[in-house]
């Protein structure tokens, strides 16, 4: 085999490594665009009002709470779903809230709260739960549809202007207020009679803010 052999052979394979190299990169980019769209399509399938109430925990506790409110039916017909609340739009934040509702599988297989009594008895501290997450975002789902600068506080009763116009001017935001809106709120502890083991009422309404105090704190 002479010399010219040699560099025909070489550039021959050199040709073909080039063009299985690009043949894998645009295999490798086909791969992704599956891997995106399953991950996609998956991540889609679990951020609906269907898979929410899958498991019998959501469908026979909070959601036959939630279809009797002003969220699920109303005379406009706009509704607000479950992940419409609870779980955020912006894609880092879900991936994050996705990560965290992972915990619920274990709850599910420990049977924690796989009756309404089981619920019942731990409702204020899941509720206290959420309420703190949305404390934390500034009721970031709520502002998806709400918004204090879009209100149109001529067309609200004069109670609602008010205290949305003083709520806004003391740094408060919507779950300071709002609780109860889409499931039933927990006991409330009155100091009458035998304990509830219910919220203190200022958990339902805290007081305004003042000077220098934060709204996430």
């Amino acid at each position: 085999m002479n010399i010219n052999e040699i560099k025909s052979g070489l550039a021959k394979l050199l040709r073909r490594i080039h063009t299985a190299g690009w043949v894998g990169v645009a295999l490798l980019f086909v791969a992704g665009i599956v891997f995106w769209g399953g991950f996609n399509t998956a991540m889609e399938l679990t951020n609906t009002e269907s898979f929410c109430i899958s498991c019998h925990e959501m469908r026979d506790n909070v959601y036959v709470e939630y279809r009797d409110t002003i969220h699920a039916s109303n005379r406009s017909g706009v509704r607000a779903t479950c992940p419409d609340c609870h779980v955020p739009r912006e894609w880092s934040y879900k991936i994050v809230r996705k990560i965290q509702a992972s915990n619920e599988l274990l709850h599910k297989a420990l049977g924690s709260i796989d009756t309404p009594e089981k619920f019942n008895a731990k409702r204020l501290q899941l509720a206290q739960n959420e309420w703190a997450r949305m404390k934390r975002t500034d009721s970031r789902e709520c502002r998806n549809c709400h918004n204090f600068e879009s209100f149109d506080y001529a067309e609200q009763n004069r109670r609602s202007a008010k205290a949305h116009q003083a709520g806004l001017n003391a740094g408060q935001t919507c779950i300071d207020c709002h609780k109860g809106i889409a499931h039933r709120l927990p006991n409330v502890e009155q100091a009458v009679g035998a304990e509830k083991g219910g919220a203190a009422p200022e958990v339902f309404h805290p007081p305004p803010l003042v000077s220098g105090e934060s709204k996430g704190k």
